[in-house]
């Protein structure tokens, strides 16, 4: 505050720019409180030259009074301190899911080295009474697998509560009607919902699908020179979260279409429109993953590919759906 009483009392009129960090948003709504322009710049849009091996502070800030001057600033989306609030617990969640995933690894990698394996389906109610029952002669390993097992049910459970707090703060948030309306997409279950509307924000903000295409990462990069043109994988810029549960969901349409009955206790209260546009992902989505396989296309590819059309129809059903 006092920085901009006395810029202002020199210059007169201020514009700020910085880049995006942990205190960005704070930042920003403070600067607007005070009544200055401010805009919020993501480190990868700041333009490097490749040679330049000199980086600090005072660089960093021309550079970005350099762009905001040229009129090049990109300035990302900022969301309202409720949004930003769910987004704080939906990532609270996946760093608990992660947790459930490395304790299960461990526990796997414990057992496999003493030559123990389970051929069923692992971690259903009949696995954890076979891991219950693993006993080993040296009192030391027994203790360590307790430990391990230990650390896995402390970590499903903070998962299971952190699932309970989204269900019930999720009514009083302005997106929920979108969270809702996405669910009658194929895969897309409430916490895949909810984690994508709270990484992506307004969906009305992309001018059409292959620009939020672009913003996950998920069209084709290319790196071509004169006549020579080469094609390389998907670009895999912005959220890499929002990447694996859209490839998730991809899976789910290996199978033929069909409205199965987690779709009918979903279609309770939705919109028609919602359910038109699931619909057609459906049969479109489904109908393109046999005949890409068909093909010979690897499964990953086909996956990746599915992916990526399943954000046109999020776009789709994020246009319907305005905050």
């Amino acid at each position: 505050m006092k920085l901009v009483r006395r810029l202002t009392g020199r210059h007169g009129r201020l514009e700020f720019v910085h880049e995006a960090g942990p205190c960005g948003y704070g930042l920003h709504r403070q600067l607007e409180q005070l009544g200055q322009a401010s805009h919020i710049v993501a480190p990868s849009r700041i333009p490097r030259q490749p040679g330049d091996r000199i980086k600090n502070d005072t660089r960093d800030a021309v550079m970005l009074a350099k762009i905001l001057r040229a009129g090049e600033v990109e300035p990302i989306w900022i969301p309202d301190k409720v949004h930003e609030a769910m987004r704080d617990l939906v990532r609270a969640r996946q760093a608990a899911s992660f947790d459930v995933r490395k304790a299960r690894q461990r526990i796997q990698s414990f057992l496999l080295k003493h030559g123990r394996r389970y051929h069923k389906k692992p971690w259903g109610r009949q696995h954890q009474v076979w891991l219950a029952n693993q006993s080993f002669e040296h009192p030391a390993q027994q203790i360590a697998l307790e430990g391990y097992l230990q650390a896995h049910a402390n970590a499903v459970l903070r998962r299971s509560e952190l699932d309970e707090q989204i269900q019930e703060l999720l009514p009083d948030w302005s997106l929920s009607p979108l969270v809702a309306a996405l669910q009658c997409l194929r895969g897309v279950a409430s916490i895949i919902a909810v984690s994508l509307v709270a990484e992506i924000g307004d969906m009305t903000r992309f001018k059409s699908a292959r620009q939020m295409m672009a913003y996950l990462g998920l069209v084709p990069g290319e790196h071509s020179s004169g006549a020579t043109v080469r094609g390389r994988g998907i670009t895999k810029t912005g959220n890499k979260i929002v990447r694996s549960h859209l490839l998730e969901a991809a899976w789910c349409y290996r199978l033929h279409a069909k409205v199965g009955a987690r779709l009918v206790r979903r279609d309770g209260s939705l919109p028609e429109i919602a359910k038109e546009i699931g619909w057609k992902a459906q049969v479109r989505l489904c109908g393109r993953y046999r005949r890409m396989m068909a093909r010979g296309k690897k499964s990953q590819i086909v996956a990746t590919a599915i992916a990526r059309e399943l954000v046109g129809f999020i776009w789709a059903i994020g246009q319907e759906f305005r905050p």
